[in-house]
């Protein structure tokens, strides 16, 4: 799976070991910056990872930022994304299981390397379960969707 991970400039430090961990899975990482530590604005970077899945570039995405709440606003912007911020593994592998969570957000400011790296891997080993209540309700949001595009 090729992952694409972008981050602003608060998430530099904490891309090393989110890169190390997606490689470590068996996965891909298509790094679209940042890349050093000047500073830069969150949306481009979660306008660019969103685009990256949309134009099915990726399968999956990983976004940092300071709080990781601005990465996760402006990532779900985008038609057919489903970021989510998630600061706990239970969040990160069931957002994929029902949700189909297609961005996993963190704050480089709220959580360290350790558990940034589980969070990863709990979102990578994750799978769509598919079930008729959660196709449902992504079928509501992607309405939701196309009510807001009108």
């Amino acid at each position: 799976m090729i992952i694409a991970l972008g981050s602003d400039h608060r998430g530099v430090p904490l891309k090393k070991y989110i890169v190390d961990a997606i490689e470590s899975s068996g996965n891909r990482v298509l790094d679209l910056g940042t890349f050093d530590e000047t500073p830069v604005d969150y949306p481009d970077y979660a306008k660019s990872v969103a685009e990256a899945l949309v134009g099915e570039q990726a399968q999956r995405g990983v976004l940092l930022c300071g709080s990781g709440v601005g990465a996760c606003v402006a990532a779900n912007k985008i038609a057919g994304i489903r970021a989510c911020l998630c600061h706990d593994t239970y969040s990160a592998h069931q957002g994929v299981e029902h949700d189909d969570m297609n961005i996993l957000c963190l704050g480089a400011r709220v959580i360290g390397p350790a558990l940034a790296v589980e969070l990863v891997e709990s979102f990578l080993r994750a799978r769509f379960s598919g079930e008729a209540r959660h196709r449902r309700r992504l079928g509501k949001i992607a309405a939701l969707e196309k009510t807001s595009q009108t």
